[in-house]
């Protein structure tokens, strides 16, 4: 099948469930959420799942770039208009818009659109069309969170196409990373368009992102935040990182673990300064008697009045 020969036979809107007017915005929303439903991870096996995937990418390509659009919604509007009638389909007939069926659907469209070659018919060709750039694409890809932190090398369905890709360190949730080469090819010696990748990166149990740098929560004692202590904290990859709390420190106070984080980046250690719900009867005691001391002090909401 020729690269836009499903142009003839396919809806692109309707395989989005959107109109013809709708948005840019429209679509790309349309895209996301059946691409979340129909992505081949959630739905491992799922062959009607897979094909319904493909056809979803293939109509986003199509419908995401505003050139092609217009091009595919002008050919929409001439075949509505009976400018490719006439003729039955069949060997050696004319095809559903009354060409032969060995048209070549890009000779076509360069006739329609500028491209400067008519269509072929019977094997016989119009004037050669210059090199064309090959469309830009789009396409989704969900990721670990270490996947994301760290890069990775995959494989990606686009359409009916299987793409290698490289995605480098440190790619952020909602990020759209664009792969030089990898999109829809040229015609005619034309350089092959760009893959769109839009990225989602799933949470982890213990650590966060603060732009590059690693973040983590540590919960510590009162008389270590009081007086001061050595205290380890995990590290997304590797043995803990040891680190000082110095005395007096309160909770929500940031400690920097340089290089501790991920691809040479830092770890920001947020401690958090943990209370007991049992105790025992000593530790109770303990605790009136300081009641009793900080009495004698003023009380810390003073400063809040």
């Amino acid at each position: 099948m020729n690269a836009h020969q499903d142009w003839l036979e396919t809806d692109f809107y309707a395989v989005l469930g959107v109109a013809e007017t709708a948005s840019d915005d429209e679509v790309k929303k349309a895209y996301k959420k059946l691409a979340r439903e129909l992505h081949p991870d959630r739905n491992p096996g799922n062959k009607a799942a897979e094909e319904r995937f493909k056809a979803v990418s293939r109509a986003k390509d199509v419908l995401s770039t505003a050139k092609t659009r217009k091009e595919y919604d002008e050919f929409r509007r001439l075949s509505r208009n009976g400018a490719f009638q006439g003729g039955q389909g069949g060997p050696g007939g004319a095809g559903p818009f009354g060409f032969s069926g060995d048209v070549n659907l890009n000779d076509l469209l360069g006739s329609l659109f500028g491209g400067g070659g008519g269509p072929t018919r019977g094997g016989r060709r119009g004037p050669a069309m210059g090199p064309r750039h090959g469309a830009d694409v789009q396409a989704h890809l969900s990721l670990d969170f270490v996947d994301a932190v760290n890069g990775l090398e995959t494989t990606i369905t686009v359409g009916a196409r299987q793409v290698k890709a490289r995605l480098p360190a440190g790619v952020m949730d909602g990020q759209t990373i664009r792969l030089r080469g990898k999109g829809e090819p040229g015609v005619n010696g034309g350089t092959p368009g760009d893959l769109l990748l839009g990225l989602s990166v799933a949470a982890h149990p213990q650590f966060g992102r603060h732009g590059h740098d690693l973040t983590v929560t540590v919960p510590i004692t009162y008389s270590e935040a009081v007086l001061g202590a050595e205290i380890e904290a995990p590290t997304l990859a590797g043995p803990p990182v040891r680190l000082k709390v110095p005395s007096g420190s309160r909770p929500g106070r940031v400690l920097r673990a340089k290089g501790k984080g991920a691809a040479g980046h830092d770890l920001l250690v947020t401690i958090e300064v943990a209370v007991p719900q049992h105790i025992s009867a000593e530790e109770r005691a303990l605790v009136e008697q300081l009641a009793v001391l900080e009495q004698q002090r003023a009380s810390p909401r003073e400063s809040d009045r």
